[in-house]
């Protein structure tokens, strides 16, 4: 058996296509979506990411503002940029680009953020809203999987997911949006004790830990369904590779995302969804 791709850069194209109209409608009301990127530091990994955003954001019709800002930036200034960002009527999206220098209190700067503003869904009071139920943004990276889900006809309710991972941008809150989906779910990660045994029960496999080709084809069981979130370098190696051993896992799954193509591309067209709505539910308020 060899697993079907599931085709992220092909279905984020898709939804990019139809966001494209009800940008055009905003912009017919008197709305430009915008998105402010605060990005703290150099790293050169997070500078592309942010490139990345820009270009999809002009490729719809989404104005993107970057604003750099240098490693020595303390916490008061860089609070005081969230707070201009939340007060300017004509921001709709407001993104602060993981990881910020260490010396940083990036909980604090989450904190800063407006609700209404916060489109990457990953804010405590996000993060709290999504486990009520209620939230109005949720964060990129999980939404695009259950939409990549979604667009493949993969069912979700009453399937046993397994999610390898627990991180409050990925791991936590996909789990929550499985289990709001009818999932049983079952959270792992790297210190799980015999991890193969747990993977073997998914219906659903997400791998999100950070740990190189972790996930081998005999963690997984026949035919079920595996979504690789990793994003890894390997020395010696060109390109990424994901958390998922892409070659012996396709031989057992029934579907599977590739590395690069997969997760990645979905989680930048959810931001440019979150941004689109942030602005119609402005457009929306008395």
């Amino acid at each position: 058996m060899s697993a079907i791709l599931l085709d992220g850069a092909a279905t984020a194209a898709q939804i990019r296509e139809e966001l494209k109209p009800r940008v055009q409608r905003l912009r017919e009301a008197g709305i430009v979506p915008h998105l402010s990127v605060v990005i703290i530091g150099d790293d050169p990994a997070s500078h592309t990411y942010v490139r990345m955003k820009a270009k999809a954001c002009r490729g719809i019709g989404i104005e993107s503002q970057t604003y750099a800002l240098p490693a020595e930036t303390t916490q008061q200034e860089a609070e005081e940029l969230i707070a201009r960002l939340n007060a300017d009527e004509n921001v709709h999206g407001i993104l602060i680009q993981h990881p910020v220098p260490k010396h940083l209190d990036e909980i604090r700067l989450l904190n800063c953020l407006s609700p209404d503003k916060d489109v990457d869904g990953i804010s405590p009071a996000s993060l709290g809203a999504l486990v009520a139920g209620v939230a109005k943004f949720i964060s990129c990276t999980p939404l695009g999987i259950v939409e990549l889900l979604d667009r493949y006809r993969i069912p979700i309710e009453g399937q046993r997911a397994v999610v390898v991972g627990r991180s409050i941008i990925l791991g936590k809150p996909l789990a929550l949006l499985l289990l709001q989906r009818n999932a049983t779910v079952t959270v792992c990660h790297t210190r799980t004790r015999d991890l193969p045994s747990v993977t073997r029960e998914a219906d659903i496999l997400v791998a999100a830990c950070g740990r190189a080709e972790l996930i081998t084809g005999d963690m997984i069981r026949p035919g079920a369904v595996v979504v690789d979130a990793g994003y890894n370098r390997v020395e010696g190696r060109s390109g990424d590779v994901g958390d998922v051993h892409f070659e012996s896992a396709s031989q057992v799954a029934s579907y599977i995302t590739p590395v690069p193509g997969g997760v990645g591309p979905m989680t930048i067209a959810m931001l440019l969804s979150n941004t689109v709505r942030a602005a119609e539910m402005r457009l929306e308020s008395p």
